[in-house]
């Protein structure tokens, strides 16, 4: 009876997490407006972006759906500025890529607007929505393709969440070892600055020393 009560809550919260709504966010573009987010994304982990977009009416005042002459270029960049994707789609799109080094990762879009007079001198509206790590699967293509049971999938979605959250702590443990290497970097720096400023103190006063003696002695005060 308890197993059964535990199976069943934690099949509640897989559900609550699988149907909980992913976040997303629209902007505004110019006509060369360049646009770009930065996601902290750790190794290996797969990240899907979804977009559309709505063009300006000037008659209705409103944003409409775009044509389909109207694109948008994605550009994506590792931490190291390495280019994982750069790419030419149109007014609606799905681009995908795959974090090979953990750490900042740099999404750009802008549009094609120089091949659309139609959008000259106008306005843009993207809305963007980025999947990553568990939230790219789809399960219940998973569960038909596999032919899993609900249990099954459930547990599937256990265990990829699970990998996720070690991907995580993997991540965390990378950036605080980096971390403490900037800061141990940073303690040295101010060590040996401090030791050189002690040093051009010590021959600043000898120096000074031996400048007032001579003046004396030219003075014929000592």
């Amino acid at each position: 009876m308890e197993m059964k009560a535990v199976v069943s809550c934690v099949g509640f919260l897989l559900l609550f997490v699988w149907l909980s709504p992913s976040k997303a966010l629209y902007f505004h573009i110019g006509e060369t407006e360049k646009k770009c987010f930065i996601e902290e994304i750790p190794d290996e982990t797969m990240v899907i972006g979804k977009y559309r977009t709505q063009l300006w009416d000037k008659q209705t005042g409103s944003f409409l759906p775009s044509t389909p002459g109207l694109g948008m270029h994605v550009e994506i960049k590792d931490p190291d500025s390495k280019i994982l994707l750069s790419r030419q789609y149109g007014s609606d799109g799905r681009f995908t890529f795959t974090s090979h080094t953990p750490g900042e990762h740099q999404i750009c879009l802008h549009s094609n607007s120089t091949k659309m007079p139609l959008f000259a001198g106008g306005k843009l509206r993207v809305h963007l929505d980025i999947q990553v790590g568990e939230h790219t699967n789809n399960y219940p293509e998973i569960a038909a393709k596999d032919k899993l049971t609900e249990l099954q999938l459930r547990a599937r979605q256990l265990l990829d969440q699970v990998e996720q959250i070690q991907k995580e702590q993997n991540y965390q443990r990378y950036r605080e070892e980096r971390f403490r290497m900037t800061s141990e970097s940073t303690n040295q720096r101010v060590l040996w600055w401090s030791i050189a400023q002690t040093i051009i103190l010590i021959i600043t006063g000898i120096w000074q020393m031996r400048h007032l003696k001579s003046f004396f002695e030219a003075k014929k005060l000592v």
